[in-house]
């Protein structure tokens, strides 16, 4: 046999219809598709149109603001994630755990904007954590089994009433 003479089995692959050939074939004249108006014409979708009335996507008040530009995205891992790749072998608790380490154990595939960890489950090694986000169960969980987790240290802003009045006082000052 060669690859030329290939071919798949009888009636296992249906011809597409071909609308718009003539009132013999069944599906001419309309083409399937009713007759006239918008929704005839090929390139229209009428989506959320409700008659006239006002659609419930326009009736209803717009909230809130999300700041797709600027968000964080973290790569998010929890202690029983951590506890598996020990168990495995694929990490070492001597070692520090970062992304990078994390990442070439496979329990993450990048570090986005940096590591998350969250409390689900439970660690029963003492590792060194370091991550740029942890959550207060597990660093209670990771300090209770004996670790420790390193995050960077949280710079505070002005709250902005305050940061307008230190303007004003700046202003007044000159």
């Amino acid at each position: 046999m060669k690859l030329n003479e290939l071919s798949d089995n009888p009636g296992a692959v249906k011809a597409r219809t071909r609308v718009g050939r003539g009132i013999g074939s069944g599906k001419g004249k309309t083409a399937g598709r009713g007759v006239k108006g918008q929704k005839s014409r090929s390139g229209v979708s009428i989506k959320g149109f409700e008659g006239g009335q006002m659609p419930l996507y326009r009736r209803l008040p717009k909230r809130g603001f999300n700041n797709y530009n600027f968000r964080k995205v973290y790569a998010v891992v929890n202690l029983s994630r951590l506890q598996q790749a020990v168990d495995a072998k694929k990490l070492d608790p001597k070692q520090p755990v970062n992304a990078a380490a994390l990442i070439e154990a496979g329990v993450i595939q990048k570090e986005h904007d940096g590591l998350k960890i969250l409390a689900k489950g439970e660690v029963s090694v003492a590792l060194t954590i370091e991550a740029a986000k942890a959550s207060k169960a597990a660093v209670a969980a990771v300090e209770k089994a004996g670790g420790s987790v390193a995050l960077p240290e949280a710079v505070e802003k002005p709250a902005s009433k305050k940061r307008r009045h230190l303007a004003m006082k700046n202003r007044d000052a000159n």
